[in-house]
């Protein structure tokens, strides 16, 4: 059961890797907006592939650094619906 966790983990970091560069590119070259929705959840759900890849490897730091890029991607989701 260990080496099927291990595997979610790797398939989540590799998500999350692609999501947050994705929208990196697509800010950068104008694609999307910084302060758009796209980005936002592409950040937010990149960031929780993120953690729990490094749950699966005991990674706490970078645990802490996923959760608060998560809650700033989660806090321009809320922002963009109040507006």
């Amino acid at each position: 059961m260990k080496h099927a966790w291990i595997v979610v983990g790797d398939v989540c970091g590799w998500y999350g890797t692609g999501a947050i560069l994705f929208a990196y590119a697509l800010v950068s070259f104008s694609f999307v907006p910084a302060n758009g929705f796209v980005y936002q959840l592409l950040n937010l759900s990149g960031a929780f592939g993120l953690i729990v890849l490094a749950i699966t490897k005991n990674v706490f730091q970078s645990v802490v650094l996923n959760l608060v890029w998560a809650v700033v991607a989660l806090l321009g989701m809320v922002r963009l619906f109040l507006s």
